[in-house]
């Protein structure tokens, strides 16, 4: 039995006074005297509990503003852009015919309720996320490269450049098959066009790099040394170092799936517009709803810092051990070179040519030792500091 019933029985059928009834129960004689009336209006059904929801809201969002945020959620998602809750009131905010705009999480709750989201309670929350970004324009791009199929058949390559700070599509390059001439000779390009960055991240693709297991160096990598571009690989399997070109992939391929190419000269027109829209129109979540291109000319343009490679010198990687030493081989012959034992666990770069040994800081680039090999010696002498610069922090 509810409590209500057990109010109206006690004050009816009982003939207790509502104030009694209301201190043994512990309720306001208010509520009492609502219960009795409502018994007295509708019989038995005044047991029953009553809806609480108000009968008029004025914070109601308009039926015809709903009806604009659906028709938007229709309109963006068959052009395959996006067409989530912070994109459409990014469009709301341009209408004029919408004074007031609903809060992004009103959108959201519209389009649940309308049927377009289906929440997805599992997915790991964006507290838990560690994200970093460049703080200039210019001072890290990321390059990758996706597949996609043509409409008649056969697959394609695209190979995606963007800046790291400001999201901006600095390139984009359709092939049958991204070669390593391709890559390099969009790079070049693009430092025409947008300036060359302080650094580089690409995955591990052979037509990037040539470390850690194939050796050598790839076209890329030398045109990078030569202008003291910093070139960084992210750690193999783990995408998420790359995770803002692989979100660009993601938003381009809704674009090409919506805008079917038949050749690859049209898939190469469709890119191209798709970069003028995503570069200049379309807003951008992460970057404070801003467009890339005004991201870009905001704030002041990084530029190489990093120490010249030039393309003749031999270049390998290394970590130094726990005795603060590096080895390298000369003529057959294994040579130790001691960097100091506060270094230990660094990763490093060493630039070899013949005799004239360099060792950089692969997480700075900053040149740790620069010495000239004694191939009569096995343990390298360590030197004596000569100075501040760059160049002659360490000579022998």
């Amino acid at each position: 039995m509810s409590k209500a019933q057990l109010v109206i029985t006690a004050v009816v059928l009982e003939g207790r006074s509502k104030s009694e009834v209301a201190r043994e129960y512990e309720v306001s004689r208010q509520w009492v005297q609502q219960l009795c009336q409502r018994y007295e209006a509708d019989g038995d059904a005044a047991y029953l509990p009553r809806s609480r929801r108000p009968h008029h809201s004025p914070q109601t969002t308009a039926i015809e503003v709903e009806d604009r945020i659906i028709m938007l959620r229709k309109t963006l998602t068959r052009r395959g852009l996006d067409a989530g809750a912070d994109t459409i009131a990014a469009h709301l905010a341009t209408d004029p015919s919408i004074p007031n705009v609903p809060a992004i999480s009103t959108i959201w709750r519209i389009l649940k309720r309308r049927g377009f989201v289906t929440p997805q309670p599992h997915k790991r929350p964006r507290s838990s996320w560690k994200r970093f970004e460049a703080e200039l324009p210019n001072q890290r791009w990321q390059a990758d490269v996706t597949h996609w199929h043509l409409a008649h058949g056969g697959g394609a390559e695209i190979l995606n450049i963007i800046d790291d700070h400001s999201r901006l599509a600095v390139a984009n390059l359709a092939r049958r098959t991204i070669t390593g001439p391709d890559v390099t000779t969009t790079f070049i390009a693009a430092f025409c066009t947008w300036g060359p960055p302080a650094s580089v991240l690409t995955d591990n693709g052979a037509i990037f790099t040539g470390q850690p297991r194939r050796g050598g160096r790839t076209a890329l990598e030398i045109t990078l040394g030569e202008l003291g571009i910093r070139y960084l690989n992210s750690r193999p399997y783990h995408p998420q170092t790359c995770g803002k070109i692989e979100r660009f992939h993601q938003t381009q391929k809704k674009w090409l799936t919506a805008h079917p190419a038949a050749t690859l000269a049209q898939l190469q027109i469709l890119l191209d517009e798709f970069t003028d829209y995503y570069n200049s129109v379309r807003p951008h979540r992460s970057i404070g709803r801003t467009t890339p291109i005004q991201a870009f000319n905001a704030r002041p343009k990084a530029t190489p810092t990093g120490y010249l490679i030039p393309a003749h010198c031999r270049v390998r990687t290394d970590v130094i051990d726990a005795a603060g030493v590096i080895t390298i081989r000369y003529n057959s012959h294994l040579h130790h070179i001691g960097l100091g034992k506060r270094r230990r666990g660094t990763k490093v770069t060493v630039l070899i040519d013949d005799r004239d040994i360099r060792v950089l800081d692969r997480g700075t680039g900053e040149l740790i030792r620069k010495l000239v090999l004694d191939p009569t010696r096995d343990y390298q002498p360590r030197g004596v500091k000569c100075g501040n610069s760059p160049e002659n922090r360490l000579k022998v």
